[in-house]
């Protein structure tokens, strides 16, 4: 399968700035990026809300060795991660640019294109917060009380 943007040359910091303008243009009010070895990190306000997008970088480790395998020359690996981290960025952006255009043409709304992102009180993402519990849902096969204490109740029994 194709990846979007393999063989980009736009870099990092272009697409990161077409990311904030894009966001900006659709009416976002606050802009945070940031990085680290790990991967890097966009924040956003937007109809009072913030979300927050991690971008986890690839392990340098994951380009030593080519797509069928084979041992990468040591000169070519660092050119090989960082063409990763550019698609990555780009991939980014046509995510971003895809969902506000489905919000600004009515199909969605900002909520909904962004639930997994938006940030909630305590400092998680709905996502972050979200996904271990839907795990916990498909493993058992059945959903949580609706209520704190309610699996205690006897089926018939009025709270």
């Amino acid at each position: 399968m194709a990846t979007y943007a393999k063989r980009t040359e736009v870099s990092q910091d272009k697409s990161r700035t077409e990311i904030e303008r894009t966001l900006a243009r659709y009416g976002a009010t606050g802009f945070m990026y940031g990085w680290s070895t790990k991967g890097a990190v966009i924040g956003f306000v937007m109809k009072g809300k913030q979300y927050r997008m991690s971008l986890r970088s690839p392990s340098i480790e994951q380009f030593q060795t080519n797509a069928i395998g084979a041992k990468r020359p040591t000169p070519q690996v660092k050119p090989a991660f960082e063409q990763a981290q550019r698609q990555r960025f780009r991939a980014l952006a046509l995510v971003i640019k895809a969902k506000l255009e489905a919000v600004e043409s009515e199909i969605s709304t900002v909520e909904t294109e962004f639930l997994t992102w938006m940030v909630l009180p305590n400092g998680q993402t709905v996502g972050e917060w979200m996904l271990p519990q839907l795990e916990s849902i498909y493993a058992k096969g059945k959903m949580p009380p609706l209520l704190p204490g309610g699996e205690d109740l006897i089926e018939g029994e009025e709270v």
